[in-house]
């Protein structure tokens, strides 16, 4: 016999959350499945604890290497089982305060593995669960790449962040090697260098962040965790591993040979993939594409009416993204459309900043120049360094670029990328300029707080008709 919900959904985290409170919301009852830690990758092995140690490593760098003449370098020690730790207590405490004191009678959590025993029914350990709506919102995982050899080699995923796990990785390495250039390789590749790690990123690329930012974006990072002394080698295609004593060995084609890299361990960051293949998928009748990521329609509904998907699971259609506030959009926007009577709304993904927590951080909104061209706009682009931010200049930290994209005919912003301090900030001002569509005019009249970072928006939009090197500050 199983018991009866309004909705059943896969997954705890920031989509199923947000679905379950707005189907809480609407007066109907739900259940939520978790096998590992309430609140899904975000809070206990992503964004969350990444960005706490990313900001331990900043201080340590900082502290060591400081930008102004006139303060001497100090060294801070480092315990990194105690920082470990606190990171533990972080996640924790969000955890409990964000998601489990949200759980009441209402809406309820289901421990096990979960997978379909038929289009309504979902089975875990033993218990099934029939819901009139279902929600698949199992998220995703990291990528294992079909690399010979690894499946004897011990190696770590960005599951090495997740507290109390025992993938959790608790002892610093002497020495890391990378297989992948993208967001998270140059996360937590920057993080461990500034920790003491000796750091080796192999990229199949010709650049790091290949894919999806503007052309200028990876060569700018790189030049910044080349100098801190991360070794990154691009169009290195990783062929086998295997275990020696003391650590692992990576064979790689770079350039036309072969070359072998050690490190005490190894670090595989090659993406991510939905878990949709672990759900017994196929006993709901849903479709699922070459990719792994469930098939929907603007209204995140499958080809099985009454079964909805959203967050990582249905991947980068109607150009949603793998992140922790579009998933937790989307979940409310499932739930309302799951018991809709009437019209139902489509998911809006026009807008969707992003950032890269590196130092300098990389963030990014709308359109690249391609994309722009390969949609028939006549482009006007133009990229700027962060010299010509008098902010940048102020606080000795002028690493870094911004580049506007712009359609040349109407003059309507569609894109902006920067890598800079405090870009993931910054973005958000450019974010709501695309939102409302703002032309290239609307930035360089807003008037902005000076000194600060977000100039570099108005200063770049300046470049369309004057060289602003050649202006005074503030001057349009």
């Amino acid at each position: 016999m199983a018991d009866q919900f309004d909705l059943v959904i896969l997954g705890s985290g920031s989509t199923a959350f947000a679905a379950a409170l707005t189907a809480k919301e609407l007066g109907r009852t739900a259940v939520m499945t978790e096998e590992r830690s309430i609140g899904g990758t975000c809070v206990n092995r992503g964004c969350l604890p990444s960005k706490n140690l990313i900001e331990a490593a900043k201080l340590l760098h900082d502290a060591r290497h400081p930008r102004y003449p006139g303060l001497k370098p100090c060294r801070i020690e480092l315990d990194f089982s105690a920082l470990i730790a606190q990171k533990g207590e972080v996640v924790r405490g969000y955890r409990e305060k964000k998601y489990e004191s949200l759980i009441d009678g209402v809406i309820r959590i289901e421990r096990g593995h979960a997978q379909f025993a038929d289009p309504h029914t979902v089975e875990i350990d033993g218990k099934r669960l029939r819901g009139d709506k279902v929600l698949i919102a199992t998220g995703s995982r990291p990528v294992v790449p079909d690399i010979e050899g690894l499946d004897r080699t011990p190696y770590l995923t960005s599951d090495l962040l997740a507290a109390d796990d025992e993938v959790e990785l608790t002892e610093l390495p002497k020495s890391l090697l990378i297989v992948g250039g993208g967001y998270i390789a140059l996360e937590l590749g920057q993080m461990f260098r500034r920790f003491g790690t000796d750091v080796t990123v192999l990229e199949r690329s010709e650049q790091v962040l290949p894919h999806g930012y503007e052309p200028e974006i990876g060569p700018a990072i790189g030049r910044v965790l080349s100098e801190e002394g991360i070794t990154i080698i691009t169009q290195a295609s990783v062929t086998a591993v295997r275990q020696e004593e003391g650590g692992i060995v990576a064979t790689a084609k770079v350039g036309g040979g072969t070359q072998e890299f050690r490190a005490e361990r190894l670090l595989v960051a090659t993406g991510r993939r939905p878990n949709t293949d672990s759900i017994a998928i196929e006993r709901s009748g849903v479709s699922v594409n070459q990719r792994g990521e469930i098939e929907v329609d603007e209204y995140l509904k499958t080809n099985v009416p009454h079964i909805f998907a959203a967050g990582d699971v249905v991947g980068r259609q109607f150009g949603s993204q793998m992140a922790t506030p579009v998933g937790s959009q989307d979940g409310g926007i499932a739930a309302r459309n799951a018991f809709s009577n009437g019209e139902m709304r489509p998911v809006n993904h026009r807008i969707v900043p992003r950032c890269i927590f590196t130092d300098p951080q990389v963030a990014v909104v709308g359109i690249t120049e391609k994309e722009a061209i390969a949609a028939g706009r006549n482009c006007w682009c133009n990229t700027i360094p962060l010299s010509l931010v008098p902010r940048a200049g102020a606080i000795r930290n002028t690493r870094g670029i911004v580049k506007m994209v712009a359609d040349a005919d109407t003059d309507e912003v569609l894109g902006v990328a920067m890598v800079g301090h405090n870009a993931g900030e910054v973005i958000h001002e450019a974010a709501m300029g695309l939102r409302f569509r703002a032309k290239v005019q609307d930035f360089i009249e807003l008037l902005h707080v000076y000194p600060t970072m977000a100039e570099a928006l108005k200063i770049v939009a300046i470049s369309r008709y004057k060289d602003p090197a050649k202006l005074s500050c503030c001057a349009e």
